[in-house]
């Protein structure tokens, strides 16, 4: 039986189904402790006190509970820390979005299974993405689309979820401008104005825009997508389609890349949108750190062999 830590964002904290599910595990005969985030720097002061738990024994899973930046901030803790793998991870969707559980294949409507997952399903390595130092789990994403996340607002988040987003992209085409910059990876070069990136260790962002669907999290690798500037006549329906059906949507459109680090330079400031948090850069340079973390997320799609 596994002795599990969730660090449960507060503003879920008060959810009958939480405490269902937290129950549910315990009934199982898991050992299920909680902790609640009030404030900036809690997530990570309280991911610092179950690895030291974790070093002595007393745990040997670390749950985020929350949505996307909760996740991100507990699993960068963890790979940030010296002993990454000291335990396994497990995620507890409760986020808007659930951008990054949704693409897993989390059963993200049923909260109890996801914690039986995290308590008790196969762990596999994870990579993880790194920008200048800082790691992220998800995606980074610049141009219009890291605009529309930081735009959109919270509360049409709250009523509408990922619908939001497009319906507030849509809305911002008119207001559209290109950014130019130079892109290097293993393999690839490409330099010229574009309209939006995505550069992915998961799939998907937005609330279900799946900007990178090939995406996989035990490949040692990150993929890139770019979708070059278009003419003026062609720019509200394409990026239109690709705010309601992602990459995919875009076809032969867009220029794609796959590889261990990926480099942009530009003489300009662009938006970047980092897992959540936005930022704004003229260079960088993102690797992949593979298998970083031990995670448990079921039968996934994220996972090479699909287990």
């Amino acid at each position: 039986m596994s002795s599990l830590r969730l660090i449960l964002n507060g503003k879920s904290a008060g959810q009958p189904r939480v405490r269902d599910a937290v129950k549910a595990v315990r009934a199982d005969g898991h050992r299920v402790e909680v902790r609640v985030t009030w404030e900036a720097g809690d997530v990570e002061r309280l991911t610092a006190e179950a690895l030291a738990d974790a070093a002595t024994g007393h745990l040997d899973t670390i749950v985020a509970g929350g949505g996307d930046g909760t996740i991100n901030g507990v699993f960068g803790a963890v790979a940030s820390s010296p002993s990454p793998k000291l335990c396994t991870l497990g995620i507890l969707p409760l986020g808007t979005a659930n951008d990054f559980a949704h693409a897993a294949g989390l059963p993200v409507a049923d909260l109890t299974a996801c914690l039986r997952i995290a308590a008790d399903g196969p762990a596999h390595d994870m990579d993880i993405g790194v920008l200048d130092g800082r790691p992220f789990i998800n995606l980074l994403t610049g141009g219009f689309g890291s605009r529309v996340t930081v735009e959109t607002d919270p509360e049409l988040k709250r009523r509408l979820g990922g619908l939001a987003y497009v319906l507030t992209g849509l809305a911002r085409l008119k207001d559209l401008t290109a950014s130019r910059g130079r892109f290097r990876a293993e393999h690839f070069e490409w330099e010229g104005p574009f309209l939006a990136i995505a550069i992915g260790n998961g799939r998907q962002a937005g609330g279900g825009i799946a900007l990178c669907p090939d995406a996989l999290v035990d490949d040692g690798k990150l993929d890139l997508m770019i979708l070059p500037d278009l003419a003026a006549t062609q720019r509200g329906d394409v990026l239109g389609q690709l705010l309601r059906d992602g990459a995919t949507g875009i076809g032969a459109l867009q220029r794609t890349a796959r590889g261990a680090w990926i480099e942009y330079e530009s003489d300009e400031e662009l938006h970047i949108n980092l897992d959540g948090e936005p930022m704004r850069s003229r260079k960088f340079r993102v690797e992949c750190r593979p298998g970083a973390l031990s995670v448990r997320l079921g039968a996934s799609p994220l996972l090479g062999a699909g287990v």
